[in-house]
This record gives C-alpha cells, structure tokens and sequence, in this order.
C-alpha cells in the first residue's frame, strides 16, 4: 500500500512528491476528478465537463481558482484542515494560473495531459503577459496513475456506495416480474437506490431483457419481459462522489439447457479470474485467462470485451483488465465481469468489483453468484 496517509493531505504530498523528483515548480489541475480526489471536497463537483475550477500547487501553497457558483459550497465543504486557498477573482483562468506562475518565479509548471488546447495557448500567453520565461510539460496519466491505487477513506466510500447496490439487487429480486418492461425495472431499480441513500448514479443504468441481453450496452426499452428471458441489469451507486459497479443476470422462470450452460460458464469464468488476481499481477493476463476459458468451452466469438477496469471517482479508471500491459498494484479497486452474448438468443454478464490485496481480490459485492430464478 501506499506509504502516505489516506485522505486529501496524503495526496496532495504524493503529488509533491512527483513535482521534486520531477523538477516541476508547480502543477495546474482543471480535472474535476483529480481536484476532487485532492481537496476531498464532497458534493460540491458536477462533473459536466465545463471544467470551472483550476487548482495551482507549489512546494508551499496549494491554490484553487472557482467561481461564485461554488465558492460558497467549498468553503463549507472544504474538510476542517484543509490547506486550500480559495480565490474567486473575476478573471479568465489561463490568466490566474499565469499570475500565480510570475508570483511563485516558476520556471518549470507541469499539466494535465487532457488539459484543453484553448486553456494551454491562453496559459503560455499569460505567461508572456506577465514577463516570465516559464517551460510548460505535461503529466502523462501521472494523476490518474495515483488515483488507481485507493486509500483506506475512498475504500470505505466505495464500500458503502456498494451496500446500496447490493441492496437494490435484493429488492429487484422481488420486483421483476413478467408484464414490467425494460423501462419500468429501470425506473425502480434507481428510484430505490435513491430511496437508501445514493446520492447520483454511477452511470446510466443498463436494464436489458431476452435477446436484448446480448447486447453488451444495451439501452432499455418498453420491451415487455415474458417468462423464460434472462434479464441483465449492469448499474451502481454514487456516494460522497465515489461510485460503485455491479452487473446481475438472473431468468425469468425456469432456466433452459443453454441459459444453465451459459450461465455457469460465465460464473466459473469470474471465480477462476479471481482466484489468479494478486498485486503485482499484469492486467492482461488475467484478461487472457478469461478469454482462454471461454474460448475453450467453444464461445470465444461471444465475448469481445475487456474483463474489468479500475473504479473510484470516474467509473472507469485505471488499472484494467484488458488487451493492453498494465500493473495492477495492491489497493486498486478494480472489476471482474466476463460476459457470455449470443445474437438472438441473450446474454450473461457477472460483475463484482473489490480491491486488490497483497496475495488476492477482496470483493465489496455481496450478492451471490448463483442464478437467481424469479417465480413466476
């Protein structure tokens, strides 16, 4: 595990840390989930993509440009001992940063990789305006890199954001019924995630049914489900901004031959990736492994999917379990969902997710991995 302390205080050294062994005077942050994850201001990010705040680090000072919007809601939200200096100051940002830049006398200011082009030329204009010859180098990934390995607080977040979800597979169990359609189970199944607590979606929930399940990402429907169809729902909570991810199929009456068959392929699927996941381990492999175990029982051309990807403030994050090498380092969250679609027919997806220890996987998913069959 990491060797800084959990919460906005560890993360802001470790991302001083990387600024001393890197030469960087200063680091401009516009992501809003980087910024989250460093002030730990809960509630007060929207996540629309306008990108209205703009934090500036130094060895000394850590500054955070918003806007009358949200000022209010960081002052309050803000923990106690927050380090944060809060500016609201009527100004373009590229500007701020610059000012910021000239008052530090940087010479070297790091930013994000996915920082907006526009913001990047105003930046090196501000820079100009204020008459200091600064480089400006970019982050390749190294914030995103640090979030993919969790602390001890965004773990319980995690955790509680799961028990919602947890709890509304228990409720559907008992809702899903022949006559719903797609639409409605949807309807229910967030309206009562809601109901315990959640504060947002962690994604569009995916409600699917009969040969709809074998769309991987399919868009729910007035499909009406009849006696003998799978029903896949693939759905999570948001908690305090941390989310959660889950996906269940369970059958609408007795199972035939094949849904059993599938069905049980995709679960020993899961349960013998699990059991070969360990820090250190590379994404891929364990990827491969899922791919082999499904090609051999003769379905290799039904599952095109990466096995899992990293969860935390953006549902998907780093590490995966994919085509492409990656580390997957002890304290990463992470999800296990191999996924069986054939065309026509239906499909099966089996999703946990949990976090990566010293020697194996610990699940925050607790619903069971047996078919669930709904009476009917």
């Amino acid at each position: 595990m990491s060797e800084f302390a959990s919460g906005p205080a560890g993360r802001i050294a470790r991302v001083r840390a990387l600024m001393a062994e890197r030469g960087y005077d200063a680091v401009i942050i516009r992501d809003e989930a980087n910024l989250r994850w460093l002030t730990g201001a809960q509630g007060v990010f929207d996540f629309t993509g306008e990108l209205p705040h703009c934090a500036f680090i130094t060895a000394d000072e850590t500054l955070l440009h918003t806007d009358s919007r949200y000022f209010n809601s960081f002052e309050e939200k803000l923990p106690e001992d927050s380090p944060w200096k809060l500016d609201m100051e009527v100004i373009d940002i590229p500007v701020w940063a610059a000012q910021r830049a000239r008052d530090a006398r940087c010479r070297v200011i790091a930013v994000e990789d996915t920082m907006e082009l526009a913001f990047y030329t105003g930046l090196e204009r501000g820079l100009d305006d204020a008459g200091i010859a600064c480089g400006i180098v970019q982050m390749h990934g190294d914030l995103r890199l640090m979030r993919a390995v969790k602390d001890a607080e965004e773990i319980e977040l995690m955790r509680r954001a799961q028990a919602i979800t947890d709890a509304a597979f228990e409720h559907m169990l008992g809702f899903i019924k022949p006559g719903l359609t797609e639409k409605q189970i949807k309807l229910e199944l967030e309206n009562f995630m809601y109901e315990q607590g959640a504060d947002g979606l962690a994604f569009g929930s995916i409600v699917a049914s009969g040969p709809n399940t074998a769309n991987p990402h399919a868009i729910s429907s007035d499909r009406v489900v009849e006696k003998g169809d799978f029903v896949l729902m693939d759905y999570g909570a948001r908690l305090n901004d941390y989310n959660s991810d889950m996906t269940r199929t369970v059958v609408v009456g007795e199972p035939s031959e094949e849904q059993r068959k599938i069905y049980d392929l995709v679960r020993r699927t899961h349960e013998e990736c699990v059991r070969a996941i360990h820090a250190g381990v590379d994404g891929r492999a364990i990827h491969e492994l899922s791919v082999k175990i499904i090609s051999d029982a003769g379905y290799g051309d039904y599952y095109g999917h990466g096995l899992g990807h990293g969860v935390g403030i953006d549902i998907h994050e780093l590490p995966v379990f994919g085509r492409k090498s990656n580390t997957v380092e002890e304290g990463a969250v992470i999800t296990v969902e191999p996924g069986v679609y054939l065309p026509g027919v239906g499909g099966v997806r089996l999703e946990d997710y949990g976090v990566v220890t010293a020697d194996g996987y610990e699940p925050f998913t607790t619903s069971p991995h047996e078919l669930q069959i709904i009476d009917c």
